[in-house]
C-alpha cells in the first residue's frame, strides 16, 4: 500500500494498543529523515499549529497537520495535554489520534493512535540530528531530564550511535535511576551528574517541560552536539539563549524553532536571527555541510511538526494493512 493510503473506499484504523507491535524505532527513524528532507526541498509543508486552552479539565487541545507531496500523505494530528489524566483516570496525560486523508479526493483513509507514534517520532526526530551532526568520534552521552520521553530518546540515541558512557542529571535526581535502566540493559554504564560534569558529555540531549533554563553555555564543551526537545511552547526554555549564538543551529521547521522553540529566546534577544537557522532536512539532503569542524557545537532545536506524524502514521498503515493487524472499516 503506497504511502499508508487505503483503496478510497475503506478506512483503515489502527488502535493505540496495537502500535508498539507494529512500529519499530528503525522504521520511526527512516519515516522522520525522510520528511525532514522532504520539507527541506519543498516538497511537504506543515500547516500552522492550532492550540487551545479548553477551559476544561485544564486541558489543552489542538491540531497539527500538514501535506508530503512526495509521500503522498496528507493529515492531521489531533490532541492535546489534560494534566490531571493519570492521577484521576489511570492514563497518559499526552493523548493524540492521528487521521490521514487521500489528498487526491479529500476521503479520509485512516485513524491512527497517536500516543506511543509521538513518543516514537520524537525520539526519531533527535536520532536523525545525532546521525547527521554529532561527531562521529562522540562517546559520551548525556541527558538533561528523565520523565516519560527521557527513556524513549535514550533507545533510541543508543540504537543510533555506539555510546560507551551515559551521564544524565534532572531537577528530580531520584528519577535517574529509570535512564540507568535503559542504559544499563543496552550494556552502557550511567552516572549521575551535576550539570557542570555535562561538559563531559559529546552529545547532550535535554529533554524537559522548564521554562527557565538549566543547561548554560558554561556547561557544553566545544565539539558538543545538543539535540533540545523539550521547547514547543512559547515561554518554554531548557538552555541558555547565549548556547545558541556559539553553536550552529539546525531545526525541524525554521518558523517554529524562532517562535515556540529554544530558539525564540535567542531570537528576542537579538543574539541570532531566524535566518541563523537551518533545516536540518538540508543536510540531510547535502544542500548543507552540517558540522564542518572538530571543536563546533551544533545544537538541534526540535520543535516537533506535524509531517513527522503523518510520516509515521502512514509508515504504521503500511505496516498494519500488510500484516493484516488493521481494521478495516467500508465507508
Amino acid at each position: 500500500m503506497d504511502g499508508g493510503k487505503a483503496p478510497a473506499h475503506e478506512l483503515v484504523i489502527v488502535p493505540e494498543g496495537m502500535i508498539a507491535d507494529l512500529l519499530t524505532r528503525r522504521a520511526a527513524f527512516d519515516a522522520v529523515e525522510q520528511v525532514f528532507a522532504a520539507m527541506a526541498s519543498g516538497a511537504a509543508v506543515n500547516f500552522p499549529v492550532v492550540r487551545e486552552a479548553l477551559g476544561h479539565e485544564d486541558a489543552l487541545y489542538g491540531f497539527k497537520g500538514g501535506f508530503d507531496a512526495a509521500g503522498g500523505v496528507l493529515g492531521l494530528k489531533a490532541g492535546g495535554y489534560w494534566p490531571h489524566n493519570l492521577e484521576r483516570r489511570g492514563i497518559i496525560n499526552h493523548q493524540s489520534t492521528v487521521f490521514l486523508f487521500d489528498p487526491d479526493s479529500g476521503r479520509v483513509r485512516a485513524m491512527v493512535g497517536g500516543n506511543l507514534l509521538t513518543a516514537l517520532r520524537t525520539a526519531a526526530a533527535s536520532s536523525v540530528s545525532i546521525k547527521h551532526l554529532a561527531r562521529p568520534d562522540a562517546k559520551v552521552l548525556g541527558m538533561v531530564g528523565a520523565g516519560h520521553q527521557a527513556t524513549f530518546q535514550l533507545r533510541a540515541a543508543l540504537e543510533t550511535r555506539t555510546f560507551e558512557k551515559v551521564i544524565g542529571w534532572n531537577y528530580h535526581p531520584e528519577m535517574l535511576p529509570t535512564l540507568a535502566h535503559v542504559a544499563e540493559a543496552a550494556g552502557v554504564p550511567f552516572e549521575a551528574v551535576e550539570l557542570p560534569e555535562l561538559a563531559e558529555a559529546d552529545v547532550i540531549i535535554t529533554i524537559t517541560s522548564s521554562f527557565a533554563p538549566s543547561l548554560m553555555a558554561a556547561h557544553v564543551s566545544p565539539g558538543t552536539h545538543l539535540a533540545c526537545m523539550g521547547t514547543d511552547t512559547k515561554g518554554k526554555q531548557e538552555v541558555e539563549a547565549t548556547l545558541l549564538a556559539r553553536a550552529t543551529v539546525f531545526t525541524d521547521e525554521v518558523a517554529q524553532s524562532v517562535s515556540i522553540g529554544e530558539a525564540q529566546h535567542a531570537v528576542a534577544a537579538g543574539l541570532i536571527t531566524a535566518g541563523a537557522v537551518t533545516p536540518v532536512g538540508a543536510v540531510i539532503n547535502g544542500a548543507h555541510p552540517g558540522r564542518t569542524s572538530r571543536d563546533e557545537i551544533t545544537l538541534f532545536d526540535g520543535t516537533g511538526v506535524g509531517l513527522q506524524d503523518l510520516a509515521v502514521a502512514a509508515a504504521i498503515v503500511e505496516e498494519a494493512v500488510a500484516r493484516g493487524m488493521a481494521t478495516i472499516v467500508p465507508l
